[in-house]
C-alpha cells in the first residue's frame, strides 16, 4: 500500500513577502554567489574564506571560471566571508547569517586596488529567494528561544509558518496531549501525518503513525526550518511539509543558563464563563539549566593538573536538562451511584465484591461528584558535540534521551477514582554528520542516526478478576473488565485493551555529495531506513449494562473481550536516491530539475503472524502459507521534479516560481498491526443478552 501526490505550484508572484527557500535536506546550508568587477565581469579564481565567528572555524574555496563559489554543508550561526583576487582590493562582508536548510547568497563587486586594501561590504541579504522553488520559513533562535510558550512546546511555534492553522483539539495527531503537547501540525492544508520531522538531518518520526518522537527542549533548538513546498530531490518520505531543526552547539565562549517556568491555577485568570466556580488545582513547574563552551581537558602529571586538551577553535559541547512537574486536577461530576438501600439489596456475588469500589453517595441520595489528579513528570536530557578534525573534516555529535510519565484517572470516561492509567515511556535520538570536503568544488555529508520510543500504558488498579468472580477468561492481576452503566455515567475498571505498550526505534544512514560545476549546483546522495516496530497487548474486556437495575442484578447487556498472545513484531525498510540539479541560467533565472527513486518496501511481521481473510476459500489464512503477503511493494515510485525561480527586475524584491512534483507517502505501521491480531493468534469475543457477569 502507498500514497502518491501529484504538486503542480502555478507561478506564483511574491512581492514584498518574506519567504525563504532550500534546496537542502539536513539542517547545515549553503553560501553561494558570484563575484563580479566593477565592469560586471567574472573574477575567475578569487579565493573565498567564510569564518562562523562562534568558533572561528574556516572553510576556503575559489570562484571557478564564470565567476561563481558555493560552500555547502555549513553550521548555522555568524560569519565572516573574506575574498581576495590578485589586483583587487580584499572585501569583507562581516555579518552574513547563514540559516537553518537555507541557499544563502552573497555576492560581492570587486574595485581595482591593492590586495592590501580591505573594503567592508553590506551583508544585507534578499528579503525574497530569488534562486529556489520552495516555499518555507525559517523560526530564528530569537524567537525560538523568547517567544512565550505556554508549557514551551515546540511545535506550537509552528502556528508561526504561513499557512498554519490552529490545530483540532481532536485532531488524529494535533490532539495534545496533557503536559506533552500536540505530536502534529497542519499547514498548507496537508495532513499532520505527512509531516517530516528531521533533526541534524535525521528522521524523527515514530513510523507507527507518523508523529514526531517526541518534542526536544526549546532550549536546545538554535533554530528550525519549514518548508510548505518542496519540490528538490533530496527529499523523500513525505509529501507535506519538512521541519528542518538545527540544534544548538558550544561555542569559544563559554555560555549557560539555568530557568523555572511556572503556571498555577492561584494565578491564573477565571474563566470568564465560569465565574461562580472555583478552578480545577493545576500546578506546573518547568525548570533546567544548559552549558557550552570548548571542550578543555586537565592533565594530572608532576606539579598538578594543567590544561592538557585545549578545544578552543576546535572542539565545542553543549549540555541540557530541562524537567517538568505538573499537577492537574479533574473534575468528576453527574456520577449516579447505588444507593444505601440499593445496596443493601445486592444478592450477585460478582456485584458484592465490586460495591466496594464504588464510592457512596456525596450528592444527595445517589449522586457522586469528586476529582482526581493527573501527574506528569518529565526528564529530558541533551548532549552535543562538534569537533574540527581537520581543516578538511568536521564531525558533529547530538544524543537527547526523554523519561516521561503521565497518568490518565479518567481514561476512557472513568468516572470512579483509583482506576484509569498510567504510561511511561523512554525516548531516544542519535545524531552523527561527518562533514569531508574534498576540493572547492565537492563537499560530502554522511549522516547515521536512530531514533527510538519505549512505552507502557499501564492500569492503575491491578486487580485480578478472579478474585471478584468475573469470568472473563484472565486469570492475572491486570485489571477487573470495564464497567459501564447506561444513563448514569458510572464507568470504572479496565481500562479496555490495557495494558499494553510498545518499543518502535527507526535507524537512517544518509549520504549526500555537493558537486559546483560552472552554473550548475549538482547534488546527488541516498538514504536507507529501516524501522522496527513491537507491541504488546492484554484485554480484560468491557461489559456494558442497560441501567442501574441490572447492573445491581448482574446481568450485562453485552460482554466483549479479545484474548490470546496480541503481540506483534513488525519491520519496514526504505531506500531511496536521487540527483539535483540547480542550473543558473542567468544572474535571475533558476532553473531545478531533479529525480528520486524511493523503494518503499512492505511491512513484514517477524514470526508470519499476518492473517488475512481469503474470499477464495471463504477463511482466513496465514501469510506465506499460499497466498500473497499483506501488501504489495511498490517499485513504481519515480519521483521527478521540475521548477523555476525567476527574479525579473533583478532587485531581490519579487520573485516568480513555478515547480512539478511527483511525492510518495511511506505507509504507516498501523495499517498493518491488526493483520497480526487475527485468529489463531488472538480471538475476539463478544456475548449478547443476560450476561452474567
Amino acid at each position: 500500500m502507498y500514497s502518491v501526490r501529484i504538486k503542480l505550484l502555478l507561478p506564483l508572484l511574491a512581492i514584498g513577502l518574506c519567504v525563504t527557500g532550500t534546496v537542502l535536506g539536513q539542517s547545515t546550508a549553503t553560501l553561494q554567489g558570484t563575484i563580479t568587477d566593477t565592469k560586471n565581469a567574472v573574477v575567475a579564481g578569487a579565493t573565498v574564506v567564510v569564518r562562523n565567528k562562534a568558533t572561528s572555524a574556516e572553510r576556503t574555496t575559489q570562484t571557478d571560471t564564470d565567476g561563481n563559489y558555493q560552500v555547502a554543508a555549513l553550521p548555522v550561526g555568524i560569519y565572516s566571508v573574506e575574498v581576495k583576487a590578485q589586483g583587487f582590493k580584499t572585501q569583507v562582508a562581516d555579518q552574513v547569517t547563514i540559516e537553518v536548510a537555507k541557499a544563502v547568497v552573497q555576492n560581492f563587486q570587486m574595485d581595482i586596488g591593492a590586495i592590501s586594501e580591505q573594503v567592508l561590504v553590506s551583508s544585507d541579504l534578499p528579503v525574497i529567494e530569488t534562486t529556489t522553488t520552495s516555499v518555507g520559513t525559517v523560526i530564528t533562535q530569537r524567537t525560538v528561544q523568547e517567544i512565550p510558550l505556554n508549557g514551551r512546546h515546540f511545535v506550537d511555534l509552528g502556528l508561526l509558518i504561513p499557512g498554519s492553522v490552529t490545530p483540532p483539539q481532536n485532531g488524529f495527531l494535533t490532539a495534545p496531549l496533557r503536559g506533552q503537547g500536540s505530536f502534529g501540525l497542519n499547514t498548507a492544508g496537508g495532513r499532520e501525518d505527512t509531516v517530516n520531522f528531521m533533526i541534524n538531518g535525521i528522521n524523527l518520526n515514530d513510523m507507527v503513525q507518523n508523529q514526531i518522537t517526541f518534542q526536544p527542549s526549546i532550549n536546545t533548538v538554535q533554530e528550525f526550518k519549514a518548508d510548505n513546498s518542496t519540490f528538490s530531490a533530496e527529499y523523500g518520505r513525505n509529501s507535506g511539509a519538512i521541519i528542518n531543526i538545527a540544534t544548538r552547539s558550544g561555542a569559544n565562549d563559554y555560555h549557560g543558563e539555568f530557568f523555572e517556568f511556572f503556571r498555577n491555577s492561584a494565578l491564573d485568570a477565571r474563566n470568564f464563563f465560569e465565574r461562580t466556580t472555583e478552578p480545577a488545582p493545576f500546578k506546573r513547574n518547568q525548570f533546567g539549566f544548559n552549558v557550552g563552551g570548548p571542550v578543555n581537558l586537565p592533565h594530572f602529571g608532576e606539579g598538578g593538573p594543567v590544561l592538557g586538551y585545549k578545544g578552543k577553535n576546535k572542539t565545542f559541547f553543549f549540555f541540557s536538562y530541562e524537567g517538568l512537574r505538573q499537577r492537574q486536577g479533574l473534575t468528576i461530576s453527574g456520577v449516579t451511584v447505588p444507593t444505601d438501600a440499593q445496596r443493601a439489596a445486592v444478592t450477585d456475588p460478582v456485584i458484592l465484591k465490586l460495591l466496594p469500589l464504588i464510592p457512596r453517595a456525596n450528592v444527595g441520595v445517589s449522586g457522586f461528584a469528586g476529582s482526581a489528579t493527573a501527574p506528569v513528570n518529565i526528564d529530558q536530557w541533551t548532549a552535543d558535540v562538534n569537533h574540527e578534525i581537520g581543516i578538511n573534516d568536521r564531525l558533529h555529535g547530538y544524543y537527547a534521551i526523554q523519561r516521561d510519565q503521565r497518568g490518565e484517572p479518567t481514561l476512557q470516561g472513568n468516572s470512579v477514582p483509583g482506576f484509569g492509567d498510567t504510561r511511561s515511556s523512554r525516548r531516544q535520538i542519535l545524531t552523527l554528520n561527518e562533514t569531508h570536503t574534498f576540493s572547492s568544488a565537492v563537499v560530502n555529508e554522511a549522516r547515521f542516526g536512530f531514533n527510538r520510543i519505549h512505552i507502557i500504558f499501564d492500569p492503575n488498579a491491578h486487580l485480578n478478576p478472579l478474585e471478584f468472580g468475573i469470568r472473563n477468561g484472565v486469570t492475572a492481576p491486570i485489571g477487573i473488565s470495564q464497567m459501564t452503566v447506561t444513563g448514569t455515567g458510572l464507568n470504572f475498571g479496565g481500562p479496555t485493551g490495557f495494558p499494553q505498550g510498545r518499543s518502535d526505534t527507526t535507524f537512517v544512514v544518509s549520504d549526500t555529495l555537493n558537486y559546483l560545476r560552472g552554473n550548475h549546483s549538482l547534488k546527488f546522495g541516498g538514504e536507507w531506513r529501516r524501522f522496527y516496530n513491537n507491541n504488546t497487548n492484554k484485554d480484560t474486556g468491557a461489559f456494558a449494562f442497560a441501567n442501574m437495575a441490572a447492573f445491581l442484578d448482574g446481568t450485562a447487556n453485552t460482554f466483549t473481550v479479545t484474548l490470546g498472545d496480541v503481540s506483534t513484531a513488525i519491520a519496514q525498510g526504505a531506500l531511496g536516491f536521487f540527483v539535483q540539479d540547480n542550473y543558473k541560467v542567468r544572474s535571475n533565472f533558476n532553473l531545478e530539475l531533479g529525480f528520486r527513486y524511493d523503494w518503499l518496501m512492505s511491512p513484514t511481521e517477524r514470526y508470519n503472524r499476518f492473517v488475512d481473510y481469503v474470499p477464495e476459500v471463504n477463511s482466513l489464512v496465514q501469510v506465506n502459507n499460499g497466498i500473497a503477503p499483506v501488501y504489495q511493494t511498490n517499485s513504481r515510485n519515480f519521483q521527478p521534479r521540475l521548477g523555476f525561480s525567476w527574479d525579473p527586475f533583478k532587485d531581490g524584491k519579487t520573485s516568480i516560481r513555478g515547480a512539478y512534483a511527483i511525492l510518495a507517502d511511506q505507509p504507516v505501521t498501523n495499517l498493518v498491526t491488526g493483520n497480526a491480531t487475527n485468529p489463531p493468534f488472538a480471538n475476539s469475543f463478544t456475548k449478547l443478552v443476560g450476561s452474567g457477569v
